[in-house]
């Protein structure tokens, strides 16, 4: 498995129990198992919620699904 498709698993995970649409930044963070705090890791790349958070637009929102919100964190990160 790539870094990409590693670090786009484990956000999905993370969102297993998030309830969705998701429609600011704010609940996106906290729909995360440790808030902002939440990382995500791939052999010597990490990824943070929070950093991840600051990759997003207000015209993101609201997000679908946790695929959507992963799609757009590995692509904006240039992962």
């Amino acid at each position: 498995m790539s870094v990409k498709e590693d670090i786009h698993s484990q956000i999905v995970g993370g969102f297993a129990n998030a309830t969705f649409p998701i429609n600011t930044p704010e609940k996106m963070l906290t729909a995360f198992p440790a808030g902002a705090d939440t990382t995500c890791r791939s052999g010597d790349v990490s990824v943070t919620a929070g950093e991840a958070g600051g990759l997003l637009k207000e015209s993101d929102f609201p997000f679908k699904s946790a695929k959507e919100v992963a799609d757009v964190i590995v692509e904006r990160a240039g992962l």
